[in-house]
This record gives structure tokens, C-alpha cells and sequence, in this order.
């Protein structure tokens, strides 16, 4: 099972739009296209579609997402609408990965840029991950843990200690996949992993106190093989 994760597209309605340093629909169309050929078996969109609040920023990402041979999925991130999201391609909240499962956790919060799962979701997960024991993913839009850049570290979920408390009791969960960084990153929270995603727009410098573009990198995303038990992850840059 082959599943790939791209994030942080940042749309505008206008197709040649410029971001900081960057377009971010000719980027997009360079990662699908790459992507693509890694031949996936699914495909996960994990926030920030849109960028400039406009209905037709969703309508170039499902164009180009639906040239994908493979089921893609997405979920919101703090820039984006669900309503205009939800018109075009309906939001799934767990995803069947064979031996194992893709639980979707909604951590925006509308008005901010920092997200939260609230008390609520994680009774839910809580029961979603008491009836099934295959291995699991988790992923959301915010990272749940501190990255190493105070800025973003100030945006990123701020219940993550009740989230990991949560998962405490829970084994089978193996990793968490998050966008929201716009950069590549790995790291463990005891025995789970956390991986990070590089944007298909503007990357951000890491470890920094303040917000700074990374403009050495290249567009990305993440690839997440899942064979048996075992799961290998990489990140593919991408020449736009």
C-alpha cells in the first residue's frame, strides 16, 4: 500500500497567481505530475488548499488532484472553507489501508491560525481506536508537537498533551502525519512517530525564532509505504 501526502497548496483564484517566491498552481501541477508516476494507491490532501478565501482556488486543486489514477482524499487547514471544499469532493473521516487504517483529524479552528482538537474529538478517537486494533495513522493539519521554530511552534495544536494522553492507551497507532510546517520533518513522541510534510507552495526556513522563507527548497511531498507491519516514509522534492 502506497499512500502519498501532499500539503499547503495555497491557491488563488487567479491560476498564474505569485506567492513569496513562488506559483503556486504551476508547483501543485509539478507535484501531481511527479507523484504520479510513483504510482500511489491513495492519496491524501492534509490542509491549506486555498489561500485567498475564493471558491475558485478549490476548483484548480480538484482539477488537478482528479488527474490522479488512485482515490484522493482531503481535509481542511486553518486558510481553508470547508463548505466550498465539501461542494466538489465530500471529506472522509477514516480512510481503509488494507492492514491498516488512516484515522482524518479535523484540527481547525475557525479565525485562528493554531489549531485544536477539542475534548469531544479525542473521546471520539478514543472509541474509533477501541474497536479496530490494526496498526493506524492519525493525521490532521497541525503538528502535534513542537517543531523548533517559536513562531510556528505558537500556531501548532495547542491540546497536544490530551492528545497524547489519549494515545497512551493505544498501541496500534504508529504515526501521525501533519501538514501546516511547509517543510520536511521527523520526529518521535515516545514510541509514535510524527513526519511532517513540505508544502506544494512556499517551504519555511526550520529552526527559526521568526517566520523565514526557505528558498533553497523545492516543492515537495511525503511518501508513505506500508508493507506488512513495517512503514517507510521519504520525501520527494520536485522541480516546478
Amino acid at each position: 500500500m502506497r499512500l502519498i501526502q501532499i500539503s499547503d497548496c495555497h491557491l488563488c483564484a487567479n491560476p498564474e497567481a505569485r506567492s513569496r517566491i513562488g506559483y503556486p498552481l504551476r508547483q501543485l501541477r509539478a507535484v501531481v505530475a511527479q507523484a504520479r508516476r510513483l504510482r500511489p494507491d491513495i492519496v491524501l490532501v492534509s490542509g491549506d488548499i486555498g489561500h485567498d478565501e475564493s471558491p475558485a482556488a478549490y476548483r484548480h486543486a480538484f482539477e488537478v488532484f482528479a488527474e490522479f489514477e488512485c482515490p484522493w482524499f482531503w481535509m481542511t487547514g486553518n486558510h481553508d472553507h470547508p463548505e466550498f471544499m465539501e461542494e466538489l469532493h465530500p471529506f472522509h473521516d477514516e480512510l481503509d489501508l488494507g492492514e491498516w487504517r488512516l484515522l482524518l483529524l479535523d484540527s481547525r479552528v475557525p479565525g485562528q491560525a493554531g489549531g485544536e482538537l477539542g475534548q469531544a474529538a479525542l473521546q471520539d478517537l478514543a472509541a474509533r481506536l477501541e474497536e479496530d486494533d490494526r496498526p493506524t495513522l492519525l493525521a490532521m493539519h497541525h503538528p502535534p508537537l513542537e517543531i523548533g521554530s517559536a513562531w510556528m511552534d505558537a500556531l501548532g495544536l495547542a491540546d497536544r498533551e490530551a492528545l497524547w494522553q489519549t494515545l497512551a492507551a493505544y498501541g496500534q497507532v504508529r504515526a501521525v502525519l501533519c501538514g501546516h510546517i511547509h517543510q520536511a520533518f521527523a520526529a518521535r513522541h515516545g514510541d509514535i512517530a510524527v513526519y511532517g510534510c513540505p508544502a506544494t507552495a512556499d517551504q519555511f526556513l526550520p529552526r527559526r525564532d521568526d517566520f523565514t522563507l526557505d528558498e533553497a527548497s523545492r516543492p515537495g511531498f511525503r511518501i508513505i509505504d506500508l508493507q506488512g507491519q513495517r512503514l517507510s516514509t521519504w520525501v520527494e522534492r520536485v522541480d516546478p
